[in-house]
């Protein structure tokens, strides 16, 4: 067994689980991810081995048809995904922000409506905060919904909208009228059900074609247009407005345990394909893993590859232990993207001119990593929460 990025305590439970998530990475996504990814080609066929694996359902309850796992399950499978193709990754991402959310926040009729069809993958969902306008500042969001009589009528744009086609379900906040003085007090979250596809998917709703990206690809990202679309207050996940804020940053958290996942899987993966290059590549009459320099770029790499995985499986453990992780899910997000970034950097170094070619792994990954820097909130976002967060503890 290799040594980097174990886990120590699971259970027997957990480890087949993970065990039978990583062998289906192996066998059936990292042989087709290149070519799907260069294609921008949604991975349908994966997908639907995920919904056999139970994968749609890992973190929900079993009284609601799930393997009712804990988060740190979740974080590990997602490793082991993005480790074969990140995108795939981000396929269950905002779905499990979407489920934790209505588990967390939802009435018992909502739970009852949508757990069993998501544990199942029949509701796929995507979550909804950013706006071309609005990104990490969350107060500045323009999207309307007003109260009309039993409904409500929204109005605005969404952007950035993970699975925003090939899901069924999206949280979305939006601004409403409730009368207080914080802006965050007047946010609400809506679950909005919607046809899988593009054009108009619900009367007044919208889904544009896909944002084109310059990584990510395979899952899509979108716009979703609302012009006086109608929903029935029964739909405001926890059944009273004004909550929208605290749902959706305790859904972030969630997301950012995520992103941590996959920047280890990414880093881990490109770890490997640099130190097995490292002793099939020679130079001066030896293997370049015998050079000195070459040694100690691996040594740095695999150091990361370890302190990030640690680092993202103290915050998944934090967050099931119910205690706040905005902390700890802050420092896991930041260090794991950053390590990620140079991981994948130096394991293109090593490539040298063959890591610039399309048909290398790394390529692919140089090009997926920057994502990480800025999903779920940028490395700046996550710095001032962290710093925050040590004023209110170190506060003399």
């Amino acid at each position: 067994m290799k040594r980097l990025a174990r886990t120590e305590g699971l259970t027997e439970v957990q480890q087949e689980i993970l065990a039978a998530v990583a062998e289906f990475a192996e066998k059936e996504i990292l042989p087709v991810a290149t070519e799907l990814e260069h294609g921008d080609t949604y991975p349908a066929e994966i997908v639907e081995g995920l919904k056999k694996l139970g994968v749609f359902g890992l973190m929900i309850p079993e009284e609601y048809g799930g393997l009712g796992e804990s988060l740190l399950t979740y974080a590990l499978a997602v490793e082991e995904l993005a480790r074969g193709w990140m995108s795939v990754s981000g396929v269950i991402n905002t779905h499990f922000i979407v489920a934790h959310m209505v588990m967390k926040h939802g009435t018992e009729e909502q739970k009852a409506n949508l757990l069993p069809r998501m544990a199942a993958g029949e509701l796929r969902g995507a979550f909804s905060m950013s706006e071309p306008d609005c990104g990490s500042d969350v107060s500045a969001i323009k999207t309307k919904a007003i109260r009309d009589g039993d409904d409500y009528v929204v109005n605005g744009q969404k952007y950035w909208l993970t699975n925003g086609g090939t899901s069924s379900l999206v949280a979305v906040l939006c601004v409403t009228d409730e009368g207080s003085d914080s802006v965050y007090k007047n946010m609400t979250t809506f679950l909005i059900e919607k046809t899988p596809g593009f054009g108009e998917v619900a009367p007044g709703l919208t889904i544009p074609g896909k944002i084109e990206k310059m990584g990510y690809k395979g899952v899509d990202t979108t716009e979703m247009l609302f012009d006086g679309f109608r929903i029935g207050a029964e739909h405001v996940l926890g059944g009273v407005p004004g909550r929208g804020f605290a749902q959706m940053m305790d859904g972030v958290e969630v997301g950012r345990v995520n992103v941590a996942a996959r920047s280890c899987g990414m880093a881990r993966r490109a770890f490997e394909l640099a130190i097995a290059y490292a002793q099939q590549r020679e130079t001066f009459g030896k293997p370049i893993a015998q050079h000195q320099a070459v040694q100690f770029r691996l040594a740095e790499m695999a150091t990361k590859v370890e302190a990030a995985h640690q680092m993202m499986v103290m915050a998944a453990r934090r967050k099931d232990s119910g205690e706040r992780n905005d902390l700890e899910a802050g420092m896991a997000k930041y260090l794991a993207g950053e390590y990620c970034k140079e991981v994948v950097e130096d394991s293109f170094r090593i490539h040298g001119g063959y890591g610039y070619s399309k048909e290398t792994e790394i390529e692919r990954l140089y090009r997926e990593a920057p994502m990480l820097l800025i999903g779920e909130g940028t490395a700046d976002i996550q710095k001032m929460i962290i710093g925050r967060r040590l004023l209110e503890d170190y506060r003399i």
